[in-house]
């Protein structure tokens, strides 16, 4: 497929064209281009052929992955002969990069961000990050937090909602906005500078090389960079002074993570919504985003305009639209879908999921642990 290029598109009509996502859904939860429509490639392009018939004729096509290779290789000659049809050089990567050359008003896109905070998505955002805080106690008097920001749309709106709330002064906190580099390339590094720019946040980057330490690692190498990187966040922050950080986990990853352990880890567990560092003394972790819906941080991420890219690691760093065996989905994403699909039948059974760690009756648990001890109900039978 031939390919045009952002620079091209600005010189075009804006109704010349229309663009069509083929990523897959986990990826288009980190962004997607305002206006597009989605049309995940299956074996026989029948999705892409009924959302393409959808678009008047007279427009041009114009189709975009992760990075771009999958779309210049697709020969859509043969699946769309009538139509004019390019592919986005550098796919949504390139487009999101192109963005960051043309940051436009940045006080007045601050200011955007912040009062549809305060207004649009006052009920759907600020009050469930408020909840979490009161219900879980994650905010106290004289804490000083470090809010650990790794350039996704999560722990950007974390950091702004944490500026929200200290406006009230209901309780004397500080905070302290961490980035840590663990090996990002040069483009990725300024998209997250970017981001923190327009949306007013003072972050300090400190930087490690956990990218270069996990890239020969075969065996569960982001499981391992996860367990790094947390590790590196506790010691900074404590180095700065905080003896709290906080993490962008949100309601979803709650619910999935509880399902993902009883069926692919054989347990009954939560992501609590705060912990205890067992590696470093006086120090805890606190997620204060655990109430709020990943389908509203997406609103108010494309509400504003704002792009964010994924992981940026080496093991993501390229499409994964673009893999020969077809394995574009994740465990996470697999139970994404099917709770999605058990709520067609259940529209409760979101809510269902969380409670069901908070209903736990011990009396018709079989064996269960509680500090490293296991307890058998034939203990006490």
């Amino acid at each position: 497929m031939k390919e045009i290029n952002y620079e091209e598109l600005k010189r075009l009509p804006k109704d010349s064209y229309a663009f069509i996502d083929i990523r897959d859904e986990g990826l288009r939860n980190y962004g997607v281009i305002s206006g597009a429509i989605e049309a995940e490639l299956n074996d026989d392009f029948s999705i892409l052929k009924d959302k393409a018939a959808s678009i008047s004729f007279d427009k041009k096509l114009i189709f975009y992955c992760e990075i771009g290779r999958k779309t210049r290789e697709l020969e859509v000659e043969d699946i769309l002969p009538d139509r004019e049809c390019y592919s986005l050089e550098g796919g949504y990567i390139g487009y999101v990069r192109s963005l960051m050359n043309n940051e436009g008003d940045l006080w007045e896109r601050q200011l955007k961000a912040e009062e549809s905070i305060r207004k649009k998505f006052h009920k759907q955002l600020f009050t469930p990050f408020a909840k979490a805080c009161k219900t879980y106690k994650l905010i106290e008097e004289g804490d000083c937090i470090a809010v650990c920001i790794s350039g996704g749309k999560d722990s950007m709106l974390m950091a702004k909602l944490f500026q929200e709330i200290q406006r009230h002064r209901q309780c004397n906190f500080e905070l302290k906005f961490l980035v840590m580099d663990p090996g990002y390339n040069k483009d990725n590094r300024a998209l997250i500078e970017s981001n923190a720019k327009t949306l007013g946040i003072p972050i300090t980057i400190f930087e490690s090389d956990i990218f270069d330490a996990v890239d020969s690692i075969e065996k569960s190498p982001c499981y391992i960079c996860a367990r790094m990187r947390r590790g590196y966040l506790y010691s900074k922050a404590k180095e700065i002074g905080c003896n709290k950080i906080s993490l962008g986990h949100h309601y979803d990853d709650v619910i999935e993570t509880i399902l993902m352990g009883m069926l692919h880890g054989a347990q009954i567990q939560t992501m609590m919504p705060k912990l205890h560092s067992t590696n470093f003394e006086g120090m805890e972790l606190i997620r204060p985003l655990y109430l709020v819906r990943e389908k509203d941080i997406c609103a108010w991420r494309d509400y504003n305009d704002l792009h964010f890219l994924q992981c940026a690691c080496h093991f993501t760093d390229t499409c994964t639209t673009c893999h020969e065996d077809g394995t574009t989905s994740s465990k996470r994403l697999e139970t994404k879908k099917l709770i999605a699909s058990l709520k067609k039948d259940n529209p409760f059974i979101e809510a269902n999921i969380f409670k069901s760690v908070e209903n736990v009756n011990l009396d018709t648990v079989i064996e269960y642990k509680k500090d490293g001890v296991r307890h058998h109900f034939l203990d006490e039978y």
